[in-house]
């Protein structure tokens, strides 16, 4: 999973979205992603659908900062994201609680 772009995983999430894990979710995550793929998307959960955009928000529900390596080890699963987060190699900003939530909201 690590060979695909930022930019493609991004745009895949839509359809690994599990709209009954968030169920009666409304949030918007703005993710920034520093390094060799460095880029800004927003991530909104809202009436059960997923929707992924480049660029920023003004009021996010929750920021996620990180390497754009690091996003991409945790989302193919080596890397655990909460080992990530206490090593300092992710910081999260807002909402924390849906952080922890997020990764349930998407197939792996």
């Amino acid at each position: 999973m690590t060979d695909i772009s930022i930019k493609e995983m991004m745009t895949r999430m839509p359809a690994n979205f599990l709209p009954e894990k968030a169920a009666g979710v409304n949030a918007v995550i703005q993710y920034h992603l520093t390094g060799a793929e460095a880029s800004d998307w927003v991530i909104t959960i809202k009436d059960g659908k997923c929707t992924v955009v480049p660029g920023t928000t003004s009021a996010p529900s929750m920021t996620f900062t990180a390497d754009s390596q690091i996003y991409k080890d945790i989302a193919s699963g080596k890397l655990n994201g909460m080992t990530a987060f206490m090593q300092g190699k992710v910081k999260l900003a807002g909402d924390l609680n849906m952080a922890m939530k997020l990764v349930g909201f998407f197939k792996s």
